[in-house]
């Protein structure tokens, strides 16, 4: 089950990886909320076609589950997202995905204060050695650049993002007993009624953007597909496998996975600190699941 799950959450931060490639391509293309929103719509509207037995059969205790589910969707899915696209109109990708490499350590915090589920000096040592990675990855090997950034209102915006998530990971112990169909189906749901909002603030504002060309489209259908329908359901069967602090710590290969992708979808120079943040993310689960707790 562990090598299962190690695979599901592997493929799961490979697509959100992509995700943060593709982002780049939609800009002038498609505006973040609308994109937000529309990911949602088509993750709910492609498992609808194979999930409506399991919706049927599961109504009530859907209905009698419906707060959290929503709550799953509207704070793990739209507003995670929402937070983190505006994040990125006001700071560096380097710094948010530095950010962003602050999930699992806030996923050991809000574990020990609600649940006071201890994280092991070795997912500790793990973390601290996945987060080495990202370092090297975002600063392309010279981490002198780190020293250079500057902290601004999009890091804020980020770390917003960051909070999101990492609350909506530690949650999903309360995840009903569902079929996993009718589980993401409805917090798919939660998502895009909830992002709908959004999408009418940032029209009020007049900055909504509405795809309108292949590259507009193919965005919307790969991160409807992949990173928003495929990544959650993984995501959410590999925590309910091995638990929050474990499968947090694979967020960590998300920005790796990104420029790994940049190379082959961008056609970005391969370099050698690529493969040494590989190696270092890797490094870092390695240890933390060598020296997990007997009750992780």
């Amino acid at each position: 089950m562990q090598w299962r799950a190690y695979l599901l959450l592997t493929v799961t931060t490979l697509f959100w990886g992509g995700n943060l490639t593709v982002g780049k391509l939609a800009i002038g293309h498609v505006s973040p909320m609308v994109m937000n929103s529309l990911r949602w719509g088509i993750a709910a509207l492609v498992i609808s076609a194979f999930a409506m037995p399991q919706i049927r059969r599961e109504w009530p205790a859907i209905k009698k589950n419906w707060p959290i589910l929503f709550g799953f969707g509207a704070v793990g899915f739209a507003s995670f997202n929402a937070f983190l696209y505006s994040g990125l109109r006001f700071t560096s990708a380097i710094n948010g995905a530095i950010d962003q490499a602050a999930i699992p350590l806030l996923i050991f915090a809000l574990n020990f204060v609600f649940f006071r589920v201890r994280a092991s000096l070795a997912q500790l040592a793990g973390f601290a050695l996945t987060l080495a990675g990202v370092a090297v990855t975002v600063s392309h090997g010279q981490i002198s650049r780190l020293l250079s950034l500057e902290i601004n209102f999009g890091d804020f915006l980020v770390l917003m993002a960051v909070l999101c998530y990492s609350f909506y990971t530690v949650c999903l112990r309360y995840k009903p007993a569902l079929d996993w169909r009718a589980m993401a189906m409805a917090c798919f749901i939660g998502a895009f009624i909830a992002s709908l909002p959004m999408v009418a603030t940032e029209a009020a504002l007049g900055l909504s953007m509405l795809p309108h060309d292949l590259t507009g489209f193919g965005v919307i259908v790969f991160i409807g597909l992949f990173p928003s329908l495929v990544s959650q359901i993984l995501f959410i069967r590999g925590v309910e496998m091995i638990g929050p602090n474990r499968a947090g710590l694979f967020i960590n290969l998300i920005p790796v996975f990104g420029m790994i992708l940049a190379v082959v979808v961008l056609g970005e120079s391969p370099e050698g600190y690529h493969a040494i943040a590989f190696l270092l993310a890797i490094g870092g689960i390695a240890l933390a699941e060598w020296g997990k707790p007997k009750q992780a």
